[in-house]
């Protein structure tokens, strides 16, 4: 199993790296310390697994877990960070990951986790699954039409207006009027409290 690993600590990134190459089934072929790293190193690597924290510079793990999965699906992708908000499991989720776990996890508990997830399993730490089963349903968005709903997915994802309006075709202004809409709908103040509302759903 070939593993590349993704952390903007560089500690963080070499003490991995030596306890996972002692597994005999897994290989560390790479190391990154951010996002773009992480994509450049999937074009000469093509790792099977992609350990990846979220908080980097230059590109974050969310976005580079989106671009991978898109050039790459058939890698899988750990996310291992210290944060445990539902905003950023959810986002991560979305992006494409198949596993979560928070850095304090056990190297030989890491390993299997790996291994899980190489075999197909989607992974979740125990504490990050009981912080998404704990989170209250929200229905609020039942009255969006249909573009109302793929725009403010597409602002959860956290894309900007110009994004959104190239993926959905339409123009910025568009964009724009319709995001107006949907807050006055949902009685919010900012695109920021409707991507929180919208993982509450």
């Amino acid at each position: 199993m070939r593993l590349l690993i993704v952390d903007d600590d560089m500690l963080v990134c070499q003490s991995l790296k030596v306890l996972l190459s002692r597994e005999k089934d897994m290989t560390v072929v790479a190391t990154a310390y951010n996002g773009l790293e992480a994509i450049e190193c999937c074009h000469r690597e093509t790792p099977d697994v992609v350990l990846m924290d979220i908080q980097m510079p230059e590109m974050d793990g969310i976005q580079a877990a989106r671009e991978i999965k898109r050039s790459w699906p058939e890698v899988r992708i750990m996310m291992l960070t210290t944060f445990q908000d539902e905003k950023n499991i959810r986002l991560a989720i979305l992006a494409g990951a198949e596993g979560y776990l928070i850095k304090s996890t056990e190297v030989s508990g890491m390993a299997q986790q790996i291994r899980s997830l190489y075999s197909g399993v989607s992974v979740l730490d125990p504490d990050v699954l009981n912080k998404l089963l704990q989170q209250p349903n929200t229905d609020k968005f039942i009255d969006l039409t249909p573009r109302e709903m793929d725009i403010a997915r597409l602002v959860a994802e956290g894309l900007s207006n110009k994004e959104i309006a190239q993926q959905l075709y339409i123009s910025e202004g568009t964009v724009r009027n319709t995001l107006s809409v949907i807050l006055d709908k949902l009685e919010m103040r900012d695109r920021t409290q409707l991507a929180i509302q919208y993982w509450k759903r």
